[in-house]
């Protein structure tokens, strides 16, 4: 049914020609969107830039700013639940700020990254490596949409509700407007703002998870060929070493791929890093002490939509170091035992390379992996703890 309306989740037949750098065609129209790329045409680059200039200084910095300046205008009329509701909204969107800039910064390098994918692609010749890629850059846009719509739905359930009740979903602050003579007008004006906030921090989560999926399916073609080697009988010694050869750069061009990528997820993962512990944190407080049973909902969709930030990429930076472990055992399992002495000290020098684990740091500190997801998470309940033992949600109900 998604594939009518987005064809690109659909694996592609093997008649066409589909790159790795394809996997990005629906995150590379949303960060357009918002000017985070370059036109095609170079005449409209100052339009562009402006652009880029004013859709980023409302969101990046007014936004945030907007929802404290609600917090010290009208602080005394937000119920407890109300105040929750907007705080841990109102974090997440500093810390989304910060997501994006270093989002922003990475262009370039993204851009580097995108052309050893395509050095990468050229290696891709038999039809059993073509589906590979062609499987794996669906799935990359599937990725994408799957998150448009979560993080959709978040607005999806919440808006309707407060309208319907005639309250403010995330409390902003406009000038000029009064929130309560001009319900609606300021009521549609956040719900536009939230909605081009959620897509911006989509984008910032998208990405590191789209470029390390299709580091993985490199990684997939590369077991293979190392399992591969010297299985074809008939061939002379130097067409077996440069066969080995070619798996060495492949193996080069990989790693380059992932340190290119490396500065750009280093700041985005961190900052996801700090967030989620407190988000998780006070949005388990508000759904456990003051929801009601519709904003439960919402507040489960927004805490399901905070996870989706950090885990799915921790688990599948995680399989990526199962996965140099099995290379290095595919190349020790190849048939090279009746090889001479050049493709065996070869061998051995790839061997030692392969059995260095591709990994992530965030922000130099914190190894990406599922350990370290689950031990921010594990933040929010000592949050939650410390609530329940000094009667805190009880004091403001």
């Amino acid at each position: 049914m998604l594939s009518k309306f987005f064809p690109h989740i659909s694996k592609k037949p093997l008649s066409e020609r589909v790159k790795s750098r394809d996997a990005f065609i629906y995150l590379d129209r949303v960060m357009w969107s918002f000017g985070w790329t370059e036109p095609e045409n170079k005449r409209w680059v100052l339009p562009y830039k402006l652009w880029f200039a004013f859709v980023n200084i409302v969101m990046l910095i007014l936004l945030p700013i907007s929802m404290s300046i609600e917090y010290l205008h009208r602080f005394k009329t937000f119920s407890a639940g109300e105040f929750l509701s907007s705080l841990e909204i109102g974090v997440n969107i500093y810390g989304s700020s910060f997501k994006c800039a270093f989002t922003m910064i990475g262009f370039k390098k993204r851009q580097e990254a995108k052309v050893l994918l395509d050095q990468l692609d050229k290696r891709c010749v038999r039809d059993e490596e073509r589906s590979t890629v062609h499987r794996y850059v669906a799935m990359g846009n599937f990725f994408d949409i799957l998150y448009h719509i979560f993080y959709s739905s978040f607005v999806v359930m919440n808006f309707p509700y407060f309208l319907l009740e005639r309250r403010h979903a995330w409390r902003m602050y406009f000038p000029y407007i009064d929130p309560e003579k001009q319900f609606f007008i300021s009521s549609i004006a956040e719900c536009f703002l939230m909605t081009e906030a959620i897509y911006m921090d989509l984008c910032t989560d998208v990405c590191p998870l789209i470029s390390m999926l299709m580091a993985r399916c490199h990684i997939s073609l590369l077991k293979q060929r190392l399992r591969n080697l010297r299985s074809e009988p008939g061939r002379t010694e130097d067409e077996y070493l440069e066969e080995l050869t070619e798996c060495i750069r492949d193996h080069r061009l990989i790693l380059d791929y992932v340190d290119a990528l490396r500065p750009v997820f280093s700041g985005t993962i961190f900052v996801q890093f700090l967030l989620i512990g407190t988000v998780l944190g006070l949005s388990m407080i508000n759904l456990m002490f003051f929801s009601t049973f519709w904003t439960g909902v919402a507040t489960c969709l927004f805490m399901f939509d905070v996870s989706m930030e950090t885990f799915p990429f921790c688990y599948l930076c995680n399989m990526i170091i199962d996965d140099c472990q099995e290379m290095a055992d595919s190349l020790f399992q190849s048939d090279w035992t009746s090889a001479d002495r050049r493709y065996k000290s070869t061998l051995v020098y790839f061997l030692h390379n392969l059995q260095q684990p591709i990994t992530l740091t965030a922000g130099g500190v914190f190894p990406i992996c599922m350990q370290t997801n689950l031990a921010m998470v594990k933040l929010a309940f000592s949050v939650v703890t410390i609530i329940k033992q000094f009667n805190l949600a009880e004091r403001f109900q």
